[in-house]
């Protein structure tokens, strides 16, 4: 059974009802856009915006691409909060209209079309979350494409796809290697259906291999001139021992019903199980490769979970396939011999999550921009990051009143923060963990070589003891705390550090040059 629909599209929506998604649709971009200018940047925001201002191949915590992304933005907006999140929003409606071009080939369903283009705007992620930054918002379209690419190959049967596959396959590893958790899916998609030995004997698979590897080079390049750095960081990060926590595992699953959706979640879920039987059953394709695209990369992070805390945005490359299962999966289920009360149940489980997901969505964005109420205190998730503007302004003031001219800070969201703030008007410098900034520019070290500076971090920093080992001299000048809507969130100490100049090519066995996770990499291979 071919896994395509034939013919002209279903007209199952009236006019009236296409006339309110689209004016839906159109609101909920303009919230979005007005979100990526009213919201000011986070740290980890700012910490990639930093990446953006530099010309290097890869970096230490993740590949290049999302440096890109916010370098096209600000070169057309400036150096704004909307500039260097604009990519973002052009990623989320990339990813939007290929996934209902996947629906539209399997279905032929334009209420499924639109379901799918619903249920992508009431998950908090992709609806409101994907105009910020980070590497997953370069990473998701890229992957989409790839999957896209391999669906037109089970349609057209034409080879020639397998290259267009491996081309987005290498655009997502120069954006996250996480990507890598779909290979399982693409090696099912050829090999279990019955067209196998037609891939394995065609060149266009192993071309297909050559081509992500060309295009996803940069990275290759870059870690083999830096003793794979990038890796070594990224593995430690994964094999690092960790104690079983239900803890780090309830905090995964809330994450997945909040940015995902309480009752969108477990419809996703529920449906790619659903899909990947089917697909099984039938050997079709499409079905396995969408399916098991969403299952291997989310039971793997489930099972991490259960010892290690899954980032935020980590498994969000997950869901943009399970939206297209969803919505093809409810066109099946009458040929699968469901019943109609079951099948009434599937199209109204997806409208269940579509009406409760938009306005948690609005409600979002309305609590992130324009509420004066901060309800969780210190403890707020929004308001953590902000107020670095009054804690710059502070800088400057002290600057003026000690006669300092740089910056110092060891953490780098303290330091991405205070650049983003000022702008590169003075040098602001990450004096540790220099593994981070390799092949940096110069941030103005005429201006820091003989000087005095500031050093600005929390008062329980440990790395303090550091910068007094390697001979400075601090001298306490004032503590602050960043503010939110009158609750203050975190507390900083401002001294003033004098007779040392940091370096920024420190040797890799020194404790300058290593983050955390390196330098626990370095200990346990020193054990052994």
């Amino acid at each position: 059974m071919t896994p395509f629909a034939s013919g002209p599209l279903s007209r199952n929506l009236s006019r009236r009802s296409l006339a309110a998604v689209g004016a839906l649709l159109l609101a909920l971009a303009v919230m979005r856009l007005a979100y990526a200018g009213l919201f000011e940047l986070r740290t980890d925001e700012a910490y990639y915006w930093t990446w953006s201002k530099e010309s290097v191949l890869s970096f230490l915590d993740h590949p290049p691409m999302i440096a890109w992304f916010i370098r096209a933005g600000t070169a057309i907006f400036g150096d704004t909060a909307f500039g260097a999140r604009f990519a973002g929003i052009v990623a989320l409606t990339v990813m939007q209209l290929l996934l209902v071009d996947i629906v539209r080939r399997v279905t032929r369903d334009l209420r499924a079309m639109a379901a799918t283009m619903l249920m992508t705007e009431a998950a908090l992620y992709y609806g409101l979350l994907m105009a910020k930054v980070a590497p997953d918002v370069a990473m998701i379209p890229f992957a989409t494409a790839m999957l896209w690419s391999l669906v037109r190959l089970a349609e057209s049967n034409d080879g020639r796809w397998w290259l267009a596959a491996g081309l987005f396959g290498g655009l997502a590893l120069l954006s996250k290697l996480t990507v890598v958790l779909i290979i399982p899916a693409i090696l099912v998609f050829m090999l279990l259906p019955d067209w196998r030995m037609r891939w394995l004997k065609s060149p266009y698979p192993w071309l297909a291999i050559l081509v992500a590897l060309a295009v996803s080079s940069p990275v290759m390049i870059w870690n083999a001139t830096h003793d794979w750095v990038s890796f070594k960081f990224q593995f430690v990060r994964v094999i690092a021992p960790h104690a079983f926590s239900l803890s780090t595992f309830g905090d995964f699953f809330g994450l997945q019903l909040a940015q995902v959706g309480f009752v969108l979640f477990p419809v996703l879920v529920s449906a790619c199980v659903l899909t990947l039987w089917r697909g099984v059953r039938r050997r079709d394709p499409v079905e396995l490769l969408l399916s098991l695209s969403v299952l291997v990369p989310f039971s793997y992070f489930l099972w991490r979970s259960l010892t290690l805390r899954v980032g935020d945005t980590w498994p969000m490359f997950v869901w943009p396939p399970a939206i297209a299962v969803a919505a093809i999966n409810v066109t099946r289920l009458a040929e699968d011999g469901w019943s109609a009360k079951v099948v009434r149940a599937g199209h109204r489980w997806i409208a269940v999550s579509i009406a409760v997901g938009i306005p948690f969505v609005v409600l979002a964005f309305l609590y992130s921009v324009a509420a004066p109420w901060n309800l969780l205190g210190r403890n707020d998730p929004i308001g953590t990051e902000a107020g670095y503007d009054r804690l710059a302004a502070r800088a400057v003031q002290e600057m003026q009143a000690t006669g300092a001219t740089w910056i110092a800070t060891t953490n780098y969201r303290v330091y991405a923060m205070l650049r983003w703030h000022l702008k590169d008007r003075v040098p602001v410098i990450q004096v540790n963990e220099r593994a981070r900034f390799l092949g940096f520019r110069d941030p103005g070290m005429d201006r820091v070589r003989g000087h005095a500076g500031l050093y600005i971090a929390q008062p329980d920093d440990q790395d303090r003891a550091l910068l007094l080992n390697a001979g400075a001299t601090l001298q306490p000048l004032d503590q602050m705390n960043t503010e939110w809507r009158g609750t203050p969130m975190r507390s900083f100490q401002i001294d003033k550090i004098t007779g040392w100049t940091p370096e920024l090519n420190p040797l890799p066995d020194t404790p300058f040059y290593r983050p955390p996770a390196l330098a626990l990499l370095v200990g346990r291979m020193s054990a052994a």
